[in-house]
C-alpha cells in the first residue's frame, strides 16, 4: 500500500486546522487593552482613597464644646477686651469649652436675671456687686456648691477673711459667690505732719477728734478736714455710713424695724456734724475735699482708693485744667485708716464685686472662674489698680506692680489698703435684711436722706442730732410703706 498520498493528506489536513486556529493564539492587541483596564481601574481606586482619607478627617475637626456664658459689669470696651483676652487663653488650653463674655449694664444686672430666670435660661457666670449676692441667694439662683468648689480649689486661706464672710449666706452657711476684687474708703492723711504733732492715725473717734483739734494752724493747714455737707450730694451718706456703722448704726434691726432714731444714731450723728467745727466752711462734697487736700489746706481727707493717681498728678479741676500739688511727695507723705474704731463697733466701708456661678452652671463654669482668679487675675486688676484691689492675699505682690503710681506710696501703706477688705461693711451688705430692707437702703440714699439731715445740723441749725434723727425715722418708715403698698 503506497502510504505517500496519506501522509501528505494528513499534513494538509492539520496544516488547515492550525490555521483555522491563529486568530485566538493572538493575544497582544487584548493584552494591551486589558493591562489599560487594570490601569484606569487603579487610578479610580486611588482617588476613591483620597477622598475617603478626607471624610474620615473633616468630621474630627469640629467638637462638640460646652458653652460657658459669662456676663459682667466690666462693660467698657477696653475693659471687655481684657476679658475676652483672658476667656481667649483659657480656650487656648481648653479647646473643649468656650467661653463667651457678655458685658452688660451694673443698674440692669437684676431686671437682667430676672428675664432670664423666666426665660430658663441663667448664664453661668455674673460679675456683680455683693449687694446683688444676698437677694440672689435668697431666691435660690445661686449654685453655692460651685462657689464652695472654687474657693476650696483656689484655697480659701488666700482669700481674706473679710470678703468671704461678705458672701456667706447665714440660710446655708455656705459661699453663696466667689470675692473677686472692690476698692476701699478711708481717711487718708498727713502723716508727716501728724508725726510731727504726735497724733494717732485717725482711727478712733477720739483720734479724730484730737486731730480735729490740732491740726487748723499746724504748719500751713487751715481746716482738718473737709466734711461732705452738701445736701444734694451723696459724698455725704458715704462717709456718714461708715461713722454709723463703727457705732453699731443700722436703719434696721433684725426683725426689719426701722432703727433711724436709737442712741447710737443720735451718737453718730452727733459725732459726724461735730467734724464741721474744723472742716472747710460748707456746703462741701468730695470735689472741694481732694482740693483742699492737694492745696495743704486740710491734713484729712475722706475718699476711696480712687484717689491715688490725683495724690501725684494732681486732680482735674471743672475748668479742664489740672490741680499744681502744693506739697511736694504728697502721696508719700500720706497715710490710709481704711478702719473707723467707734464707741460700739468698728468699720470699713468700700465695695466688693463677686462672680456668682448660677444654677445650672455647667461644672466647666468653675474652671472659668479659677483661671479669672489666677493666670488671669492680673490682667483684670490692671483695668483699674486703684478700684480693683485683690481679694487674694497671693495676689497682693503683683497688684503692687501694676501701676507706676503706686511706688509714690509706702509699701505699709499699699498693704493697708490690700487689708481693708478685714472690716469692709454697708448698709446694704448686712446678711439679715431682706429685699424690702435693701430697697428702702437704696431709697435713703437716693433720695439724700442723711446729707439732708447733716446739712440741717452741721450748716443751718434748724436740727440738733436728736432731731435729725426722728425725723430720719418718719421717713425712712414712710419709705418702708411705701415700699408695703
Amino acid at each position: 500500500m503506497n502510504r505517500k498520498p496519506l501522509i501528505i493528506a494528513l499534513f494538509v489536513l492539520t496544516a488547515l486546522l492550525v490555521s483555522q486556529c491563529a486568530p485566538a493564539a493572538t493575544p497582544t492587541p487584548e493584552t494591551i487593552v486589558v493591562t489599560e483596564e487594570v490601569v484606569v481601574t487603579q487610578e479610580v481606586i486611588v482617588t476613591q482613597e483620597v477622598i475617603v482619607t478626607e471624610i474620615v478627617e473633616v468630621p474630627a475637626e469640629p467638637m462638640e464644646k460646652t458653652v460657658v456664658e459669662f456676663w459682667t459689669t466690666d462693660n467698657e470696651e477696653d475693659r471687655v477686651d481684657v476679658y475676652e483676652a483672658v476667656a481667649q487663653s483659657f480656650m487656648d488650653e481648653n479647646p473643649d469649652i468656650e467661653v463667651r463674655i457678655v458685658p452688660i449694664e451694673e443698674a440692669g444686672v437684676s431686671q437682667r436675671i430676672a428675664t432670664a430666670v423666666a426665660a430658663n435660661r441663667l448664664p453661668d457666670i455674673v460679675r456683680m456687686g455683693i449687694e446683688r449676692v444676698a437677694a440672689f441667694a435668697a431666691d435660690g439662683i445661686l449654685d453655692e456648691d460651685a462657689a464652695e468648689a472654687v474657693v476650696a480649689s483656689i484655697g480659701e486661706d488666700d482669700f481674706r477673711a473679710g470678703p468671704l464672710a461678705m458672701v456667706t449666706d447665714p440660710a446655708t452657711g455656705q459661699y453663696a459667690a466667689v470675692p473677686y476684687d472692690g476698692w476701699i474708703q478711708a481717711i487718708w492723711y498727713r502723716d508727716d505732719v501728724f508725726q510731727e504733732a504726735g497724733l494717732n492715725a485717725p482711727v478712733a473717734w477720739e483720734d479724730i477728734l484730737a486731730a480735729c483739734e490740732t491740726l487748723p494752724g499746724t504748719g500751713n493747714l487751715l481746716y482738718a478736714l473737709t466734711l461732705g455737707t452738701d445736701p444734694g450730694q451723696n459724698y455725704g451718706h458715704q462717709v456718714f455710713e461708715q461713722v454709723a456703722m463703727s457705732n453699731d448704726a443700722w436703719p434696721f434691726d433684725e426683725e426689719g424695724n426701722v432703727t433711724m432714731d436709737t442712741p447710737e444714731m443720735i451718737a453718730a450723728l452727733e459725732f459726724y456734724t461735730s467734724l464741721q467745727d474744723c472742716a472747710l466752711p460748707g456746703p462741701q462734697y468730695w470735689r472741694g475735699a481732694r482740693e483742699s487736700y492737694e492745696l495743704d489746706q486740710s491734713g484729712m481727707l475722706f475718699y476711696s482708693t480712687y484717689i491715688m493717681d490725683d495724690l501725684v498728678e494732681g486732680s482735674g479741676l471743672e475748668s479742664g485744667e489740672t490741680l499744681q500739688i502744693a506739697v511736694e511727695d504728697l502721696a508719700l507723705n500720706t497715710g490710709f485708716a481704711p478702719e473707723m474704731a467707734g464707741p460700739n463697733g468698728s468699720a470699713t466701708y468700700g465695695q466688693l464685686v463677686t462672680l456668682g456661678l448660677m444654677q445650672g452652671a455647667s461644672p466647666e463654669a468653675q474652671k472659668v472662674v479659677e483661671y479669672f482668679l489666677q493666670e488671669g487675675y492680673q490682667d483684670v486688676l490692671a483695668l483699674a489698680p486703684f478700684g480693683k484691689v485683690p481679694v487674694l492675699k497671693s495676689g497682693v505682690e503683683g497688684w503692687k506692680e501694676l501701676s507706676p503710681f503706686f511706688a509714690n506710696y509706702s509699701g505699709d501703706t499699699l498693704d493697708q489698703i490690700a487689708n481693708g477688705y478685714d472690716s469692709m461693711q454697708r448698709w446694704l451688705f448686712r446678711p439679715d435684711y431682706g429685699a424690702t430692707q435693701r430697697a428702702v437702703i437704696g431709697d435713703i440714699e437716693g433720695r439724700l436722706l442723711i446729707p439732708q439731715v447733716i446739712s440741717n445740723i452741721a450748716l443751718e441749725g434748724i436740727m440738733t442730732p436728736e432731731t435729725g434723727a426722728a425725723w430720719l425715722q418718719e421717713q425712712v418708715e414712710a419709705l418702708v410703706a411705701e415700699r408695703a403698698e
